[in-house]
């Protein structure tokens, strides 16, 4: 196979495996190095005998993607506050997947998902990512783990039940999600604590994620009060020299607030039943370095 074929045959598969180590890492820069990795892997390796590149690179992917989050957990249980997933933009103009598809990436991709992920085991997580997000066969899962089916089929399993239990029960309707965000903003910037509270459900969440290297909430706000009283309060002090955008993060809306034209927060709202039940504010700078300013 020669470096130009071998080039566009990666590049051909990158999407896919930059998708499967996203959802394994929840962090593009870790994904994007997981992906590089799995680059020098495949242009050194005697391709020869490789009937499947797909499959080759999805296994290896799958494979340092392990390693990887094993690594990056140590990390994540020193974090300071809540912890959020890196906003990871899912807007790709004419190069979106079909309605379908897109069904699967909303939901595989969502904060929310991504959250109760965190609390599966790396095997859990990858078995989980290969069967639920992109469809594999348990055989061919077997196969990427270096496992026997009946393991897989079990860690399976165990991994749908948990994310079951713990995934919101409510399905987030695109419309209902614009019409709220653009009430909830609006409400927001006049101070209406009135009309915050109107529009968020009695146990309204807000979660916020900053690291520790910007002000946000140290702990999960509970109630439609709080999080109001904090909303307010946050808009008030500082909301003036910020300019907002809506764009598409983690297969939904979200909406990009900037300062002096760099990224200062991504908001999301979770709705349901015509009423906010999560807010969901990442400020962590380093989470925000691959959102685009314009």
């Amino acid at each position: 196979m020669a470096i130009d074929t071998a080039t566009d045959v990666f590049e051909e598969h990158r999407p896919v495996l930059m998708g499967v180590a996203y959802r394994m890492l929840a962090r593009v820069a870790d994904a994007e190095d997981v992906v590089q990795d799995a680059w020098l892997r495949w242009s050194a390796e005697d391709r020869s005998d490789v009937r499947e590149p797909r499959a080759y690179l999805v296994r290896v992917t799958t494979r340092l993607a392990i390693d990887r989050l094993r690594q990056v957990q140590s990390r994540r249980e020193a974090y300071v506050g809540p912890w959020l997933p890196e906003p990871y933009i899912t807007d790709f103009g004419d190069t979106a997947p079909d309605s379908a598809e897109r069904a699967v990436l909303a939901d595989s991709v969502s904060l929310a998902v991504l959250v109760v992920l965190e609390s599966l085991s790396p095997l859990e997580r990858a078995v989980f990512v290969l069967r639920e997000a992109f469809g594999y066969p348990y055989a061919d899962i077997a196969a990427v783990l270096d496992r026997g089916e009946p393991a897989v089929r079990q860690l399976a399993g165990r991994a749908r039940k948990h994310v079951e239990e713990r995934r919101p029960r409510y399905e987030v309707d695109p419309a209902e999600r614009r019409d709220l965000t653009e009430r909830f903003l609006a409400a927001a910037a006049e101070g209406d604590l009135e009309g915050l509270m109107s529009l968020l459900a009695p146990e309204a969440r807000l979660i916020g994620d900053s690291g520790g290297l910007a002000q946000a909430p140290l702990r999960v706000l509970d109630g439609a009060e709080k999080v109001g009283r904090f909303v307010v309060g946050v808009t008030k002090k500082g909301a003036s020299g910020l300019s907002l955008r809506f764009l598409e993060v983690n297969g939904g809306l979200a909406v990009l607030a900037l300062s002096g034209g760099k990224p200062d927060s991504i908001i999301q709202l979770d709705v349901a039943d015509g009423r906010v039940q999560c807010v969901y504010i990442v400020r962590n700078p380093e989470k925000l370095v691959s959102i685009p300013a314009a």
